[in-house]
């Protein structure tokens, strides 16, 4: 079952000593006293965050939708496999880690000390949570076992494999930007293409208006050495599954085709 977020019910899960600590380090609500305010009673924050104008509150408010998010048993998953590959080097600091976030008492805790203390697993963290909730995944097995290619050059040959395809079969695409990243004996590669322009109802500095803009689509890759298999991602036209494993096959497994 999908969760609702909203802004005051945010404010209302978590601790007031995080909230402190967030604003402060944006230098919001100074006046503020955050300790005498009573937990799960976020009132007078909430009535001072409906006075900041749209451009502060509309970057944090994303911000706070992408910790609620992870504040899950899956998203607290998902920052410890991407803190253990990068702690792969210093386990002792992985076990630290997983010891202070695990004695917090609950997932909200855990996602906010991990976006104020340990910013630098979040983005990857995101991802795989993120790829975990995705549907309709194909996985296409006889892969081979070649390790996958994690280096700048293999990954921007996949990324401009991706957009020459679609650009001339489907007319966009035109840029795109692909990142891998390591989960346990998996490698994922999260691929952006330029989509198709579009224009949004919006609101902007309180008018009512339509502003356009250019979106990515998202295509997922997830390949297993030790299977020697990998899953896909895409929610687009079937005739694109083949080209995209092909694509894979060939820039980052470095095979000269995509096997049968």
């Amino acid at each position: 079952m999908s969760r609702h977020y909203s802004t005051k019910d945010f404010f209302r899960q978590m601790p007031n000593t995080l909230l402190a600590r967030y604003f402060a380090a944006r230098g919001l609500f100074a006046d503020l006293d955050f300790s005498a305010m009573k937990e799960t009673k976020p009132e007078e924050l909430f009535g001072a965050w409906l006075y900041l104008p749209d451009s502060q509150r509309n970057g944090m408010d994303a911000e706070f939708r992408d910790i609620f998010d992870m504040c899950c048993e899956k998203g607290f998953r998902a920052i410890l496999d991407e803190a253990e590959w990068q702690l792969r080097e210093t386990p002792e600091k992985f076990t630290e880690l997983v010891e202070t976030l695990s004695a917090l008492p609950n997932h909200y805790e855990r996602a906010m000390v991990a976006f104020l203390d340990h910013n630098e697993f979040w983005k990857g963290a995101t991802r795989f949570h993120h790829a975990d909730t995705l549907p309709y995944w194909r996985k296409r097995k006889h892969m081979m076992h070649n390790p996958a290619a994690v280096d700048e050059a293999s990954v921007a040959q996949l990324a401009g494999a991706i957009s020459h395809y679609f650009h001339f079969t489907e007319g966009r695409g035109f840029h795109c930007v692909v990142e891998c990243y390591r989960r346990g004996e998996l490698d994922y590669f999260f691929a952006y293409p330029e989509d198709y322009s579009q224009q949004a109802v919006e609101w902007v500095d309180g008018e009512l208006g339509r502003r356009p803009h250019n979106p990515a689509f998202e295509i997922v890759f997830v390949y297993s050495q030790k299977e020697g298999s990998l899953d896909l991602n895409f929610r687009g036209a079937n005739k694109a599954i083949e080209p995209l494993q092909a694509m894979f096959a060939t820039t980052i497994l470095k095979l000269p085709e995509l096997p049968p």
